[in-house]
């Protein structure tokens, strides 16, 4: 990692999930209790409706009252971004608004999904969002999601909109984004654990990571080895998070669903299932471990 990286949203960001009651209704104590406990735990940044926050089945009204209530909880030293990226163009300028005025600093903004459109359209959608408020991007690639990616050409096109300034990188194309940070100044953020060292190790700015919803400190703990100059050890506290991050992130079930099994944040939406009482062991074994390590 240079130490001339951008980190405009800083360096640890979870991709928080979004605690519901019983009943299914948001829970805005319980946000605030996890949003605390993890700032108090290492995360620098957070971000709201998100995949891992469940943005596809919760309100345009939750999502405002979600980011609102964070922010009484962490104060303005905290970067809050939230997720208003999605299908419908108008649908996301309209959120793109709602978040500025609910307080947010930045937008999470995925390309659009379903309609796979080609990247002269993904390129536009973006700059339509990034026209319609004072707030800094983040884009999101994820096309094992969205069914596109945010090609390495179109980047380098969009890092030239001065509110385009950062990237989660889901595509798991390390040579893409090598590619982009050697041409632009986006800060690039790991938004798959497996690569959080590696992206870092090459000039990325950080990570936004689901796994950090209930391990902060030990996801945040190979990159403050790698800026201490512990290479080393870097790569051998990496390791010990393999097993978890496997379990919650490639086991078959969405991260939202592995997160929420081992917190008490309440249920999942539909059309998501909870983990079932097999899947939830072994994520508690592999959590335990983790943390006695």
């Amino acid at each position: 990692m240079t130490a001339t990286a951008p980190r405009p949203f800083g360096r640890a960001l979870c991709a928080m999930i979004t605690p519901f009651t019983a009943a299914g209704s948001l829970d805005p104590d319980a946000a605030r209790a996890h949003a605390g406990r993890l700032v108090a735990e290492g995360c620098d940044g957070i971000v709201l409706s998100g995949t891992t926050g469940e943005s596809p089945t919760t309100t345009d009204a939750e999502k405002s009252a979600l980011l609102r209530a964070v922010r009484a909880e962490v104060g303005d030293g905290v970067p809050l971004l939230s997720g208003v990226g999605g299908p419908d163009t108008a649908a996301t300028l309209r959120l793109a608004r709602q978040a500025e005025e609910a307080g947010a600093d930045g937008l999470l903004v995925v390309s659009p999904y379903y309609s796979r459109p080609p990247q002269a359209a993904v390129e536009a959608y973006f700059l339509r969002v990034a026209e319609s408020t004072g707030l800094p991007l983040m884009l999101y690639d994820i096309p094992g999601r969205t069914g596109v990616r945010i090609e390495p050409e179109t980047l380098l096109r969009l890092a030239e909109h001065p509110r385009v300034v950062a990237v989660k990188d889901c595509s798991l194309d390390l040579l893409g984004a090598t590619q982009v940070l050697a041409r632009t100044s986006l800060a690039y953020y790991s938004g798959g654990e497996e690569l959080n060292l590696p992206l870092y190790a090459v000039g990325g700015a950080g990570y936004v990571s689901t796994v950090a919803n209930v391990a902060p400190r030990q996801v945040r703990a190979p990159l403050d080895a790698f800026d201490a100059g512990r290479t080393d050890e870097a790569a051998r506290l990496n390791g010990h998070t393999a097993r978890l991050v496997e379990l919650m992130m490639s086991s078959g079930l969405p991260g939202t669903v592995t997160a929420k099994a081992l917190l008490d944040a309440g249920p999942v939406r539909e059309p998501l299932q909870p983990a079932g009482r097999e899947a939830a062991d072994g994520l508690r074994k592999a959590y335990e471990e983790l943390l006695a390590a």
